[in-house]
């Protein structure tokens, strides 16, 4: 789950990378001013895990909700509902909710709630292939990590060359591991009720419910 999250953040977190291809620079900045611009943001995705030599090929879909620093995420059978200050977690399957608190100032805390915001630095960067896909040009931007201890080796980030959105993300880790998020849908400003990212206990009456703070 955390490396999915870490997944998702690199997504749309393009506040301001600070080296590198100028080309590349503006494009990010065109990205994350666009982002910024939206009131809220809902993506569905497909989420693949690959590792040849350890025989791994895992697939699953998703979607997230986020509105400023509260975000609904539904991801492996399991709601999580994070209302800026308190993280819910539902599993129908276990009929539990896990209550938390999640600390926002915990740099090491990768959640949907920092999408916009996680990678402001940390990569050097530059403009890669562009390809035609599904009638769309993607460009690519190559993101290199300046931590030579970090366990990722490179992400190729693919950028609608005409709406400005993620089309794809293409993280290669140092240990063989290829982590790919596709987003299927992106949409922007809906209607959202507030409930959405409200827990409603009445309606779990017969979860357990573990409160771990």
């Amino acid at each position: 789950m955390k490396k999915l999250f870490t997944v998702l953040a690199i997504l749309v977190s393009l506040a301001s990378f600070s080296q590198n291809d100028a080309k590349a620079k503006t494009l990010l900045s065109e990205v994350s001013a666009k982002v910024k611009s939206y009131n809220n943001i809902s993506i569905d995705f497909k989420y693949v895990l690959t590792n040849l030599s350890e025989n791994i090929n895992q697939e699953t879909r998703g979607s997230v909700v986020m509105q400023g620093n509260k975000y609904k995420l539904d991801i492996l059978g399991i709601t999580r509902i994070y209302d800026g200050k308190t993280l819910y977690s539902i599993s129908p399957e276990d009929e539990e909710v896990t209550i938390s608190k999640e600390d926002g100032t915990d740099p090491n805390s990768i959640t949907p709630s920092k999408m916009l915001s996680f990678y402001e630095d940390g990569f050097t960067y530059q403009m890669d292939i562009l390809q035609t896909i599904k009638g769309r040009k993607i460009q690519y931007v190559k993101l290199t990590p300046m931590d030579s201890h970090s366990e990722i080796k490179q992400i190729l980030l693919g950028i609608d060359a005409e709406t400005k959105h993620i089309y794809n993300l293409i993280e290669t880790g140092k240990n063989g591991t290829r982590t790919t998020l596709t987003v299927n849908s992106f949409k922007t400003n809906e209607p959202i009720s507030p409930a959405l990212f409200t827990f409603d206990e009445s309606k779990h009456k017969e979860y357990y419910i573990n409160r771990l703070d």
